[in-house]
């Protein structure tokens, strides 16, 4: 069940704690990222093998299969995804930077470029569920982003064949290639290239504490979205919120993984044991009834405190992926809110919408890293490179306080190479 805990009667350490997963996978990831470096695609064969019970011949997975899979589902799913990749699409159209320049002093030009990464890996789990919201999510921002190759990695099941949704979601989403790995061993791959899987710039997409170790240790050689942990929820409701709204949506994080966390914070006990109580009838109704149950019983809280704004405070502490605002005028409390991944707003905004229809990305930070990290975005994949440009009499202005500055510095060097210059 459930716990309720009453904000100021208990210590914070209680209030704030997050689910930590012990387990130490570093040298196990170390060993394979090694292997995948040293073999390329027979490490990766093996691992498929070994891990997902696939024999391989080919790691690619070709069009025809792309293909067969996209006329496998069912037209009122192609339907489904075809909305959310248009309310996708919508929404990080806006992110799209552009470059500029500055021409304001006679003589001198500076500027930046807004320049797209070359190539882009995207991971999509396998496992316990197929996820073609993450294909859309991660792929789309990154082609209107202006990325040349966008390129999959997901593992495949025992047949050697890859989820029929996830491809055709890929197929939507203008994916260039996919291939047949998943874990740490499909990082490895996109991280230093195989003879089959070509060597990527950045790496997105969330994964087990496999893949979330890999990206942690390629880091520096690709860039990275994130190092993501279990998905969270917290909720800020006051006691007009009907009590089954706010259990099915604390439910629909817990069902994720058994380390996910659901927090309700609200100023009403009596709403607070009136979710307590929903949560326990809906329960048995799920599919993933044993991973939601683990997770409240583990992980879930529910934070009973004097006022909405003290929520707020506590919200902002905690810092979660998701948080919805089941309040009335949530607008109001809109510019309180400092840290968060995704904010969705009213009684009738389920965090559902986010992770398929609405548009906003559901790649988010998680751990308490809102409150220094931001939801994956168009600016995920691409640079910026700045230029200047001076003519002599524009470095005859200021030549010599750049020599003055550098020497002040102990570089001579620096100094000497904007006066020489002047020499002449």
């Amino acid at each position: 069940m459930i716990k309720i805990l009453k904000y100021g009667e208990i210590d914070n350490d209680s209030i704030f704690a997050r689910a930590m997963d012990s387990d130490n996978v570093e040298e196990i990831v170390a060993d394979i990222i090694k292997d995948v470096r040293e073999n390329g695609d027979e490490a990766l064969k093996k691992y498929a093998l070994k891990f997902d019970k696939a024999e391989l011949d080919s790691l690619l997975v070709s069009k025809d299969e792309i293909e067969e899979a996209v006329s496998l589902v069912d037209e009122e799913f192609l339907r489904i995804l075809k909305r959310a990749a248009e309310n996708i699409r919508a929404f990080h159209q806006n992110q799209v930077r552009t470059s500029f320049i500055m021409n304001e002093n006679n003589g001198v030009v500076t500027g930046q470029k807004i320049i797209p990464v070359d190539r882009a890996g995207l991971y999509v789990p396998g496992g316990t569920a197929a996820y073609p919201s993450t294909v859309l999510m991660d792929s789309i921002p990154a082609k209107i982003a202006g990325v040349r190759e966008v390129v999959m990695v997901t593992p495949p099941s025992s047949d050697g064949k890859v989820n029929p949704v996830i491809l055709a979601a890929a197929y939507i989403a203008g994916v260039d290639k996919i291939f047949k790995t998943g874990g740490a061993q499909a990082v490895a791959a996109l991280a230093y290239g195989t003879e089959s899987v070509p060597k990527v710039d950045k790496i997105v997409g969330p994964g087990n504490k496999f893949v979330a170790e890999a990206k942690k240790q390629v880091f520096g050689q690709v860039s990275i979205d994130m190092i993501a942990g279990p998905s969270e929820i917290l909720i800020v409701a006051d006691g007009k919120t009907d009590p089954r709204y706010a259990a099915a949506d604390l439910l629909s994080q817990a069902e994720h993984d058994k380390m996910a966390s659901a927090v309700l914070v609200t100023d009403s006990m009596e709403f607070a044991k009136a979710v307590s109580a929903e949560i326990e009838k809906q329960i048995p109704e799920l599919l993933r009834s044993e991973i939601a149950r683990a997770s409240i019983d583990n992980n879930g809280k529910i934070i009973v405190c004097d006022s909405l704004d003290k929520a707020i405070e506590i919200s902002n502490e905690i810092a979660p992926e998701h948080l919805e605002l089941c309040v009335d005028n949530p607008f109001d409390y809109l510019d309180k809110i400092r840290h968060a991944g995704s904010i969705f707003m009213g009684r009738n905004c389920p965090e559902a919408l986010g992770d398929y229809m609405a548009g906003p990305n559901h790649t988010l930070p998680t751990s308490g890293t809102a409150r220094f990290s931001s939801p994956l975005s168009v600016d995920d994949f691409v640079k910026k490179t700045q230029y200047t440009y001076y003519t002599k009499d524009a470095l005859r202005d200021i030549a010599y306080d750049v020599e003055y500055f550098a020497k002040k510095e102990g570089l001579t060097a620096h100094a000497k190479s904007a006066v020489i210059r002047l020499e002449d």
